[in-house]
């Protein structure tokens, strides 16, 4: 195997590991997200909640799950380190193993683009925290959605991109 494939991959397992540790935590925190009698979850505040569930959420969310919210918002930033880098080195493996160069131009772009999605994550954060600590959401709330789908997407396109050359390249090879 190349050298250059070896070193992503050992990239990928570390940011894996990184990814895969951070989430048990992410999982266990997210055990008291409660308001009242009912259930709340990251993905609502981050994709599914309008705009007046989520200030509900924020104003009206009482100890313990105020805490553990804040503690999954700071624990995010290291799965953050873990999954960006990991999606971006299944990209370059991916791209290692592919011969046609538009592939691979696209493989290498989705890698760089990893970053973007990264830098919009820290960017959702910072809003969240901020809306925690403060819960008045103005007219930034649009951009905030704007941000959070931009992260989704450009993260899921690098992953299903790569994963989608890695098993045609292993199915072409046999």
């Amino acid at each position: 195997m190349r050298a250059a494939y070896q070193r992503w991959l050992k990239l990928f397992l570390f940011s894996f590991g990184i990814a895969i540790a951070s989430s048990f935590i992410l999982q266990w925190l997210a055990g008291d997200f409660w308001l009242g009698d009912e259930k709340f979850s990251i993905l609502g505040l981050e994709l599914f909640y309008p705009k007046k569930q989520v200030i509900d959420i924020l104003t009206q969310i009482k100890q313990p799950a105020r805490i553990a919210l804040n503690y999954q918002l700071i624990f995010d930033f290291a799965f953050m380190a873990g999954v960006y880098p990991a999606i971006a080195s299944l990209c370059m493996m991916a791209r290692e193993k592919t011969v046609k160069n538009g592939a691979r131009n696209f493989l290498f772009a989705l890698a760089m683009l990893q970053p973007v999605a990264w830098a919009f994550d820290v960017t959702e954060n910072i809003y969240l925290l901020s809306w925690l600590d403060k819960p008045e959401i103005g007219d930034e709330f649009s951009r905030y959605h704007n941000i959070v789908a931009a992260k989704w997407i450009i993260a899921a396109m690098g992953f299903f991109a790569a994963m989608t050359f890695l098993v045609y390249r292993r199915r072409n090879s046999r």
